[in-house]
């Protein structure tokens, strides 16, 4: 018998909680490309291969360790996803989004969702960390397309505020206590996130029609799965790790071992904001 989408959710999260004993995760941290070290601080940690858990896809992306860390981290409980699922990876968009769901049903109500992205807004420069605001969606998809099933959000989730306002003024606070590169306070920036399918990077003329609808960064994981946040009622805070410029008219040759290399350099900065969050949230 083939289970339905919230079966399977129930079943990936009875195997998660089986794994846990007494742990109760309020808290889930998604780390993008080079970012997953943080899951290293966890403590007491409980470590959970995507490919043990039941339904769950398989991280095919260099920098992605494909494991769940569950344990104590700035006296709270989390579970850490060292590592995600991409739409270009060829899974369908309810598939990327499935572990959302999931940690949803295991009790977190707050979720941090982190990515490396290129800069497109002037302003930033290489190892910055940018505070999504908005997004805007250009994957083509959506992972609420479909029947709806009540248990999981309502039909019609509203995202006027998809990325907690709250999280981000509490972001803000916390950063101006993070010294950055040279002992200056952190560069803590805020923007608009434009999701797009990859793999492929951008080409100069997508880059400047991206800026003119108004994205300041762009990446190709995090709207979809925010998407499944705020049906879930998930409050949500999102970081950039500003990799590259992506600058329509100033574009220059990427490669994926030059995103991960910055966001290794920058992820002592990106480490000290999310444990300072994790602490600090009233969660």
């Amino acid at each position: 018998m083939t289970l339905t989408y919230v079966q399977q959710i129930q079943e990936a999260a009875a195997y998660i909680r089986s794994r846990l004993g007494a742990l109760e995760p309020a808290i889930g941290l998604v780390l993008g490309s080079g970012l997953g070290d943080l899951a290293e601080q966890v403590e007491a940690p409980v470590g959970i291969d995507y490919s043990d858990v039941p339904y769950f896809p398989v991280s095919t992306v260099e920098g992605h360790a494909g494991r769940f860390v569950v344990g104590q981290l700035e006296g709270k409980t989390v579970i850490v996803m060292q590592g995600r699922f991409h739409y270009y990876e060829g899974y369908a968009m309810k598939k990327v989004v499935f572990p959302v769901y999931v940690m949803k049903a295991l009790g977190v109500h707050t979720v941090v969702m982190t990515n490396a992205a290129g800069g497109m807004n002037r302003a930033f420069q290489p190892g910055d960390l940018m505070l999504i605001r908005d997004h805007l969606n250009l994957t083509g998809d959506n992972p609420l397309i479909g029947p709806n099933d009540d248990e999981l959000g309502v039909r019609f989730p509203d995202m006027s505020e998809a990325y907690s306002r709250t999280y981000r003024e509490l972001a803000h606070r916390l950063a101006a206590e993070i010294p950055g590169e040279g002992g200056a306070p952190l560069r803590l920036q805020e923007g608009v996130y434009a999701g797009i399918t990859g793999p492929t990077y951008m080409t100069p003329s997508e880059l400047t029609m991206l800026a003119r609808l108004g994205g300041d960064a762009v990446g190709m994981s995090t709207v979809g799965e925010v998407i499944a946040a705020r049906h879930a009622g998930l409050a949500v805070l999102g970081i950039s790790c500003i990799t590259d410029m992506a600058i329509g008219e100033e574009l220059e040759p990427l490669t994926h071992e030059q995103v991960v290399a910055v966001a290794n350099r920058t992820k002592p900065r990106f480490i000290a904001l999310v444990k300072a969050f994790v602490r600090e949230a009233d969660v």
